[in-house]
């Protein structure tokens, strides 16, 4: 089936199979590798991306799901060859351990931002729950993002 659909503002025209996940879409067919592969039942978020401006497991959603929608992955954040200012964030707080979690982490993060410029600790933590990160380090990943969102 033929799909349009935009990716980290460029715009795709595709033939897919009508069961490749979106999480497939990116990684093999656009070769988008940083969104994660992770358990693909939707637990870990470490595929996290956003999709039409709310983050979503991109494991769960079929590619046809996204005809016509507006897509971005980690690789969206930066510009011109910069880091974003949350990527700069989860550095400078080592909010990166072994860095499986962080694009999934980054996005849904992203996403409540673009929402709430200025969230509470408690929305920060329910806006990154759908997120799993092997090396606990949730304390430094919380603080990055309200260093973000004090500016």
């Amino acid at each position: 089936m033929k799909i349009e659909i935009k990716v980290n503002n460029k715009r795709y025209c595709l033939e897919i199979e009508h069961n490749l996940t979106l999480l497939d879409l990116l990684r093999d067919e656009l070769g988008l590798t940083g969104t994660k592969r992770g358990c693909e039942i939707g637990e870990c978020g470490a595929c996290t991306v956003i999709m039409n401006g709310d983050a979503v497991n991109s494991c769960l959603v079929l590619a046809p799901q996204a005809d016509g929608s507006e897509i971005f992955t980690v690789e969206g954040l930066e510009e011109n060859g910069e880091l974003s200012i949350l990527q700069k964030a989860f550095i400078e707080h080592e909010a990166v351990h072994c860095g499986f979690c962080t694009p999934g982490m980054l996005m849904s993060a992203k996403a409540l931002l673009d929402k709430n410029p200025h969230p509470t600790e408690e929305e920060i933590k329910i806006a990154i729950s759908g997120n799993l990160c092997r090396c606990t380090g949730y304390k430094q990943i919380i603080e990055a993002i309200k260093s973000v969102s004090n500016q």
